[in-house]
């Protein structure tokens, strides 16, 4: 079982706008997850701010300290039964469903801890975590991680929109 962990918990000091980023990027987000064909469920971890959405949520009271502190407890609040997790940012609205799916099948066929996408040769989100990894999260996130990546050079990077569009 794969689940999609989208880490949703900062605070989106940077965007200007009253309403928080997330809840206006989210929904881009949620929709190129349900999408994939690789996916079992998903959780949105919540933080600085009560964000609406139809999915299942965990609030992580320790936000503040960072991604990797959002990311561990989103981890932690996945079933026993949950092999690996695939990582993505709410403010990242140009995520393609097909980097999802490439990250997932590479996992299953070749292994490895940590699977990343990669475009143009730079690592960015998704951001596959077997199990094996989850413990190993350090306070920068998932990026702290060594990964193997693949290449979507061919798809829209994510994004990872800070300020208003």
């Amino acid at each position: 079982m794969i689940r999609a962990v989208v880490l949703a918990a900062g605070a989106s000091s940077r965007y200007g706008s009253s309403r928080p980023k997330q809840q206006e990027l989210l929904p881009e987000v949620l929709a190129a997850l349900h999408a994939s064909s690789t996916l079992d469920g998903i959780l949105v971890v919540l933080g600085a701010h009560p964000i609406e959405t139809d999915e299942p949520t965990v609030r992580c009271p320790d936000w503040a300290d960072g991604p990797g502190a959002s990311l561990r407890c989103g981890l932690a609040a996945l079933p026993a039964e949950v092999e690996a997790a695939v990582v993505v940012l709410a403010d990242g609205p140009d995520l393609d469903p097909r980097a999802v799916d490439r990250i997932v099948e590479s996992w299953r066929a070749e292994g490895g801890d940590v699977v990343a996408a990669a475009y143009g040769g730079q690592r960015l989100h998704p951001v596959l975590l077997a199990r094996d990894a989850w413990a190993r999260v350090p306070d920068e996130g998932a990026r702290g991680l060594e990964a193997r990546l693949v290449a979507c050079d061919d798809l829209t990077p994510p994004g990872d929109v800070d300020v208003r569009r």
